[in-house]
């Protein structure tokens, strides 16, 4: 029989005392600066024999983290402290990128060096153009950018030393500038198109869509209301906790492998469609729908119906319990969007009559089904003309920053160890060797 029997303060530290047939034990409360709570329970195994079983770490505290802080039942997320909601509003990504990696806003010295750093790291080494010729053009581009990120790092021989707090800086800017390169490289070897170097003068999400977008006889036009709408959802996405993805690069980064490899298995991570895919999946959605001859009602409909089997995507978020705060945000930016673009697209027209359902039917409203940030960027990333298989990898430049102060965090402790979770065994009990001719 195991309890957890009561909560007691003992000299001035919180305590919780478990008991296991007939024992007690007295396990450390771990309180996080938000008031959230932990038991202890690092030490059990060895004082009881007994280890906790949390099948998918759902509410397993992995780490002790000053970067992102999440309430899923009030839609609450801060970096570093700072709400959403605000740095949306008054800050940019690059920014907010140094604030989520180093702890604080850059004085305007620090972003003029920062900004610095990623405009001189943003070429990849010329050799790897070649390397890209070794996928071929239906290569998803999630494949591409995780092996150029890991190739990547051979290039640099100082990642190779271990992690030097001394170089993190130009190897933190090296990923992030890079990053966005190799993606746009990526999307252009695919298309058959050729490669657009980034050019100096042009700022960080900008020089993204121009290598994206532009061609050797002609420049892509930067519209400011893309490029705003853009650097939002890098923003918007730059950290969100312990999800899937940053816990791998906390999980790789651990074994004290280097920074561009953690981020390679981050990326990896991210392809899941039970994580990164989410946004692809609204537009596949939107996409069947239309095929179908609907315009979104019967779809509505068909959701309502539990026997349909009909799933609506990009609404409702396993961590808040309300709305998603990133998608306030998102949906005013979106609306702006659409209306400076002034896009016919039926797809689009078929989102909004989702969301009108979402925001507005007692069956969606009841179970706090709103559209999430997912639904948003889906539609943005479809006005932009960002093709669906490249969704997932907006995604995972965006999260660059935050799987960096991780990693970092992880390397900076001086109680890191490497991760090493414990199992609980059912498989067959002792067994003996059979020769082959004596097998059934």
């Amino acid at each position: 029989m195991m309890r957890i029997t009561e909560l007691k303060a003992s000299n001035m530290n919180k305590t919780a005392k478990l008991e296991i047939e007939g024992k007690i034990y007295e396990l450390p409360i771990v309180e996080g600066t938000e008031n959230e709570k932990a038991v202890d329970i690092s030490a059990l195994r060895a004082q009881s024999g007994y280890i906790t079983l949390d099948d998918g770490y759902g509410n397993t505290g992995s780490c002790k983290s000053a970067i992102t802080f999440i309430d899923g039942e009030q839609g609450i997320l801060r970096y570093r402290g700072m709400p959403i909601e605000e740095l949306a509003q008054r800050s940019t990504f690059i920014e907010t990128a140094f604030l989520i990696i180093y702890g604080h806003l850059p004085n305007e010295k620090e972003l003029q060096r920062f900004s610095g750093l990623l405009t001189k790291n943003e070429n990849i080494h010329e050799d790897m153009k070649f390397h890209f010729e070794g996928f071929p053009s239906n290569a998803h581009p999630m494949a591409t950018l995780s092996s150029m990120i890991n190739a990547s790092s051979c290039f640099y021989p100082e990642l190779m030393k271990g992690y030097d707090p001394t170089t993190f800086d130009i190897v933190a800017a090296r990923l992030i500038s890079q990053v966005r390169t190799i993606a746009a490289f990526s999307y252009r070897k695919s298309q058959g198109l050729p490669i657009i170097y980034p050019k100096p003068s042009y700022k960080y999400t900008a020089n993204f869509l121009h290598m994206l977008f532009s061609d050797p006889y002609e420049e892509y036009e930067l519209k400011p209301e893309v490029v705003w709408a853009l650097d939002l959802i890098f923003l918007l996405h730059a950290d969100h906790e312990q999800n899937c993805s940053t816990a791998t690069v906390r999980f790789i980064a651990s074994s004290r492998a280097n920074l561009f490899a953690s981020a390679a298995a981050g990326v990896c991570a991210l392809w899941g469609p039970l994580h990164g895919g989410a946004n692809q999946a609204v537009i596949e959605m939107l996409q069947e729908i239309r095929a179908s001859g609907d315009d979104g009602h019967r779809f509505i409909q068909e959701v309502k119906d539990k026997k349909s089997g009909k799933r609506l995507m990009g609404f409702g978020h396993r961590v808040y319990k309300n709305y998603d705060p990133r998608a306030k945000i998102i949906k005013e930016r979106c609306d702006k969007l659409l209306a400076a673009l002034k896009i016919d697209d039926p797809l689009l027209n078929i989102a909004k009559h989702l969301e009108e359902a979402a925001l507005n039917d007692p069956y969606f409203v009841e179970r706090k089904l709103y559209p999430n940030v997912d639904f948003y960027s889906g539609i943005i990333m479809r006005a932009i003309g960002i093709p669906v298989e490249m969704f997932t990898v907006i995604f995972a430049i965006g999260r660059m920053p935050g799987w960096i102060a991780n990693f970092k965090e992880i390397m900076d402790s001086k109680e890191s160890r490497i991760y090493r979770p414990r199992q609980v065994y059912t498989g067959p009990t002792l067994n003996g060797y059979v020769p082959i001719n004596e097998r059934d």
